[in-house]
């Protein structure tokens, strides 16, 4: 049985950017139900009292759309007693993986070099398209186990912002939930209590000055010309939500029925 979350969200304290997804308002009168979609940065570094506090929400499925660099760098999800894990990277682990390290090391000069007059939005608005374009097989399967038997859920990427976001966003187009809700809800992201922690390589001032941060911001924000890309795209691709969700995720119109029922009040 689906338990109730408090309606006081909690901070977890080494689980970033944690929020239930409930109540969100659809397009022909009805609200996700509270208690049974939640989203949220990696869980490897939860403590104790977050690990508590996830077991208690009766999950049944915890997807982790980390790659295995993602995994190596940061760590195995804790485990929660008799909840499922279904890792579904959504990025391939060797996509990038100068860039990141880069943004990582790299000094004022060669961050200046990858990210600045707009280059760091333009890398965040591609990857959108392509998660959108070229990773219909796993959000079809996100979709499928939410309709079959895998509520409550966790959706979780490495800071719950840009993969968890595009899923979160595209469950809720598959739930009918009015688009301006969805944006709302992916821009929350930004709140400070939520936002992922940057971290550099050294410890001097340098490392963190405002000219770096200001480069590294695109990466980092949640900005909705990132997600009107990829709606942009699912438009440009198959003409509309409808089709591309049945014929880019083979979400059948019975199967998306099944989904409304578990997920709407």
């Amino acid at each position: 049985m689906t338990q109730q979350v408090p309606s006081t969200e909690p901070e977890l304290a080494g689980v970033r950017n944690f929020r239930d997804v409930g109540g969100l308002p659809t397009v022909d009168g009805r609200r996700v139900r509270h208690g049974v979609l939640f989203r949220s940065g990696h869980l490897a570094h939860a403590t104790p009292e977050d690990t508590a506090f996830l077991s208690s929400l009766g999950l049944h499925t915890v997807f982790d759309f980390r790659n295995a660099a993602d995994r190596k760098l940061e760590g195995p999800d804790v485990e929660l007693p008799g909840v499922r894990n279904v890792n579904l990277p959504l990025s391939d682990p060797a996509d990038g993986a100068e860039f990141w390290k880069m943004v990582r090391d790299g000094d004022l000069e060669q961050l200046r070099s990858i990210l600045d007059d707009g280059k760091g939005a333009a890398r965040m608005i591609a990857s959108y398209r392509t998660m959108v374009k070229e990773r219909t097989a796993e959000h079809s399967q996100v979709l499928h186990a939410l309709a079959e038997d895998s509520v409550p859920a966790l959706m979780h990427c490495a800071a719950g912002k840009d993969r968890a976001g595009v899923s979160i966003a595209v469950t809720l187009l598959a739930l009918g939930v009015e688009r301006d809700a969805i944006v709302a809800d992916y821009l929350e992201s930004n709140a400070k209590h939520r936002r992922y922690k940057v971290r550099r390589s050294g410890t001097d001032a340098s490392a963190y000055s405002p000219e770096v941060m200001e480069l590294l911001s695109p990466l980092f924000d949640a900005r909705a010309e990132y997600l009107a890309a990829a709606l942009e795209t699912i438009e440009e691709t198959c003409g509309g939500v409808d089709a591309y969700l049945e014929r880019g995720l083979r979400l059948a119109p019975e199967t998306r029925q099944r989904l409304r029922e578990r997920l709407l009040d």
